[in-house]
């Protein structure tokens, strides 16, 4: 009997194959469950570990497949993240479009057994993607705000008997499917609970990364702004200690030289014709070699940056071809690399200054901002020594037209005697010669007072100019006349070439003192005499007046200041005859440049030109 009862408790087989399965399915789900908890901690990428946990979700749910959909930045769109399936679509939705539309709006969890019959469903992309859906579980994420992140979509569970063996038959899968059960509702949940908190902490993660990117950005910024500060302060005390203008050019392209880390520079001026640049001071191993040379306007990179007025950098200057190969060559310099940038002194391009050959690398948008910067910093170097010479002009001026005001007061006395002694001897018998006399007297008198006049105007600064319609061919013939009284006892002889005798306006007066002191200068230089050439001509709307001499040419040492105050090569020169020639052609509004060499000196004065007077000139101040 006992043994009856015994055998009557225990289970039949029949009774423990459901039990067994029963018991396989929940290992398999604890499995499942610890592989996505190990998944969590596997990696930071977000779409990685998504796809990860969805194919997880779906095995751990025995469903046919699933969709994770996040919600926009706006909260007003579910876009499918991860989708499951053959030949699946992209799903974007408005939040309370569908099914997964409508538990993004409400926050509730949907479980429908039979998906047609539900209104919510939309069957749009079933009929796209060929799939049919039939029973769907459909829950919300929310973050530990609580609030709607995205949704988890399962659909189609299978069957019991389909899960246990595993077909991938699509035609099996359809007819063999059930209802989601509560407890696959609350494993979705948890199982979307675990998404959310990974969403989030991805997003943390993101953040947190782009705001270190963002925050090294901004120390790299920090450290070039620290850099070329460092650079300016660099240079600015430099500039300070130095005591004149070569001397803070030298001081300054060390500096930059030495911050930039490269080889060699140089700092190159205009000239006075603003057609070439002159090497003012050079650093590296030509530097001997290269002083005082001058580079014609736009030759070379230097040249190309200051007719441009661009800065230029260029790391294989081999292949670049404005670079001067031939000079490079002629002067015994190998460059690799090169930047260059314009000095600018106040809206006028004045020099440029060139970096060579980088230690370390290549040069970089970096070191060329900062060469502009310098450049900028040499500018008002210029600008600090143009206005103390002008200054100290100025001064000197002052004293030498307090002084020479003094003299020509006392030249008045014997002016005043020779002219009334020249009226004197025109009544004498011999009245022929008494006229001669009186004619060459009178006519140096008023070469002496208008030089008087001219100086005095110079060291007061008077920039009035009576300009007026001028005949080039009687003001050359006058001019040609008074040249030759002033030439007689020399053996110089004078040659015109008008290549314009038209009608154009200047101030006559002032221009006769201009032909008068080239002349002068011209004379000077021919001691056993020469030649001397005037010419006219018009270039486009310019007029273009020249004298030239076959005399020896201007001193090498004089060429650079040729037009400065108290420049002179001639003993006994007070070097103001130059010097009032370039303020009369600038305050015209022209230019004056020269071309000087053993066979002789070509002075070029362009002035604009007026066949009639529309207008006042402008005056370079």
């Amino acid at each position: 009997m006992s043994e009856r009862a015994a055998t009557a408790s225990q289970p039949s087989s029949d009774e423990r194959s459901p039990l067994a399965a029963a018991l396989r399915q929940e290992r398999k789900k604890l499995e499942l469950v610890t592989e996505v908890g190990a998944a969590l901690s596997s990696t930071t990428d977000l779409d990685q570990l998504l796809r990860l946990l969805i194919d997880k979700v779906t095995e751990l749910m025995d469903a046919d497949r699933s969709t994770l959909y996040l919600l926009s930045e706006d909260g007003r769109e579910l876009w499918s993240k991860v989708v499951q399936g053959r030949d699946t679509l992209a799903i974007r939705l408005q939040v309370g479009e569908g099914i997964a539309g409508w538990v993004a709006q409400s926050g509730e969890v949907v479980n429908i057994a039979d998906a047609y019959r539900d209104t919510r469903f939309q069957p749009a992309v079933d009929l796209r993607s060929g799939y049919r859906t039939r029973s769907i579980l459909c829950v919300p994420m929310r973050n530990r705000a609580g609030a709607v992140v995205g949704v988890v979509q399962v659909l189609n569970k299978r069957a019991p008997e389909l899960a246990e063996s595993k077909s991938d038959d699509e035609s099996l899968t359809m007819t063999l499917f059930s209802p989601f059960s509560p407890e696959d509702e609350d494993l979705l949940l948890a199982l979307a609970s675990q998404t959310a908190v990974v969403i989030d902490n991805s997003k943390l993660y993101l953040s947190v990364l782009a705001k270190n990117a963002e925050l090294a950005h901004t120390t790299a910024q920090l450290a070039a702004r620290s850099h070329e500060l460092n650079v300016l302060y660099e240079v600015e005390k430099e500039l300070s200690a130095a005591t004149d203008l070569d001397g803070s050019l030298s001081r300054i392209l060390g500096r930059t030289v030495e911050l930039l880390g490269a080889e060699a520079g140089s700092i190159a001026l205009l000239t006075a014709a603003g057609d070439a640049l002159e090497l003012r001071t050079v650093q590296g191993p030509a530097a001997a070699r290269l002083k005082d040379v001058r580079v014609a306007l736009g030759q070379g990179l230097l040249g190309w940056s200051v007719a441009r007025r661009e800065p230029v950098i260029a790391n294989q200057v081999d292949g670049d071809p404005r670079y001067a190969r031939e000079f490079a060559r002629d002067h015994g310099v190998a460059a690799r690399s090169l930047m260059a940038a314009p000095v600018v002194d106040g809206d006028r391009v004045v020099g440029g200054i060139e970096i060579l050959d980088k230690h370390d690398g290549e040069f970089d948008e970096d070191d060329l901002r900062l060469l502009v910067l310098v450049a900028g910093q040499v500018g008002q170097a210029l600008s600090l020594a143009r206005s103390r010479d002008e200054s100290r002009d100025q001064d000197r001026l002052a004293s030498i037209g307090r002084l020479m005001a003094g003299v020509l007061h006392d030249l008045k006395t014997p002016m005043t005697v020779i002219s009334g002694y020249a009226q004197l001897m025109a009544s004498c018998d011999d009245s022929a010669q008494r006229e001669k006399f009186v004619e060459h007297i009178l006519r140096q008198f008023d070469v002496m007072s208008g030089m008087t006049r001219e100086v005095l105007a110079f060291a007061r600064g008077d920039r009035d100019l009576m300009v007026r319609r001028v005949y080039m061919h009687k003001f050359i013939d006058e001019a040609v006349t008074q040249l030759r009284q002033a030439f007689a006892g020399r053996p110089i002889a004078i040659e015109v070439e008008l290549g314009y005798d038209g009608v154009t306006h200047f101030d006559e007066t002032k221009m006769l003192r201009v032909l008068h002191n080239l002349a002068r200068n011209s004379a000077d230089a021919m001691e056993h005499g020469g030649q001397f050439w005037v010419r006219t001509r018009i270039e486009g709307q310019e007029l273009v007046l020249e004298t030239a001499d076959d005399g020896p040419g201007i001193p090498a040492a004089l060429r650079g200041r040729l037009f400065e105050l108290f420049a002179s090569g001639r003993r006994g020169g007070t070097g103001l005859g130059l010097a009032i020639v370039k303020k009369i052609v600038d305050d015209h509004g022209g230019t004056i440049a020269y071309d000087s060499g053993p066979g002789g000196t070509t002075f070029t004065i362009r002035l604009p030109h007026r066949g009639s007077r529309t207008g006042e000139f402008s005056p370079i101040r």
